[in-house]
This record gives structure tokens, C-alpha cells and sequence, in this order.
């Protein structure tokens, strides 16, 4: 009963989400699930340790898909290499049972991450365009030809 209430919050809350939102939703997923995997693996239950990377991988993949090349073009291509190393990394990190390779994604993530929250509270928060026009106290921007008639 409790999780069918997790569940449906959590689809609430992406089906409410603007995009950077979703984006934002997207990392913390994925490194929640290396997280899990790592537990997983240390607990010796590898049926739940799949079931993580798995979900790590489609999480990954969601965000490798919606990519925009045109809108974004060098971010977005950038972006792309960036899943397909993490892919890659994940999946020899799996075969070779290297922990540390995975906390190694898990920071590359956080940084990713944090670097999407700033964008997010500046998108938040605008700040006031700063002014670069000086005017003394008995001028006009008319004056100075800022504003056309």
C-alpha cells in the first residue's frame, strides 16, 4: 500500500515537472541506482545489483535520447560522449566487479548534477539585468539614444 503512494507521487511529480526538472529527477535516479548496485553487490544479492544497473543504464539512455544536436549543438554532443563513456565505464565497472570505477561515475554524476542545479536556480532566480549604462542624475536614456521615439 505505501509504495503504491510512492509510485503514484513519483509519477505525479514527473508528469509536473518542467524539463529541467525531469533532468535533475534523471541524475539523482541514476546515481541512486549505482548507489543500490553498489549495496547490492556487497550484500551478495545480485538479482537486485542487475536490477539497479538496469535501471542506471535506462535512466542514462533517457537522457542520451533527449538530447537536442540543434538546439544544443557542442553542450548536447559534449553530453553525448559523456553518457557513452559513463555507459561503457558502468558496464566494465559490472564485469570486473571494480566498486571504485562506480564511485568514480557516482562523483562524475554529482558534478553533472551540481552543475545542472545552478543552471536551475539561476533559471529560478534570474537576476536583474545588470545595467552598464551610467546616467547622470539629469539625463535621460531618450537623451543617450537608448530608447527610440
Amino acid at each position: 500500500m505505501f509504495e503504491q503512494g510512492i509510485q503514484s507521487y513519483r509519477k505525479v511529480n514527473v508528469t509536473t515537472s518542467n524539463p529541467l526538472q525531469l533532468i535533475l529527477m534523471c541524475y539523482e535516479g541514476a546515481i541512486n541506482n549505482l548507489k543500490i548496485a553498489k549495496e547490492k553487490y556487497l550484500a551478495k544479492d545480485y538479482e537486485a545489483k542487475g536490477r539497479a544497473i538496469k535501471k542506471f543504464m535506462d535512466i542514462i539512455a533517457e537522457l542520451q535520447c533527449a538530447l537536442d544536436f540543434e538546439k544544443g549543438g557542442e553542450v548536447a554532443k559534449n553530453l553525448d560522449a559523456i553518457y557513452s563513456f559513463i555507459t561503457r565505464t558502468v558496464l566494465r565497472a559490472d564485469m570486473e566487479k571494480d566498486l571504485a570505477t562506480l564511485d568514480k561515475v557516482i562523483n562524475m554524476l554529482n558534478e553533472l548534477l551540481s552543475s545542472w542545479q545552478t543552471l536551475s536556480a539561476r533559471q529560478d532566480n534570474p537576476k536583474p539585468a545588470s545595467s552598464s549604462i551610467v546616467l547622470d542624475q539629469n539625463s535621460t536614456p531618450r537623451e543617450h539614444g537608448y530608447i527610440s521615439a
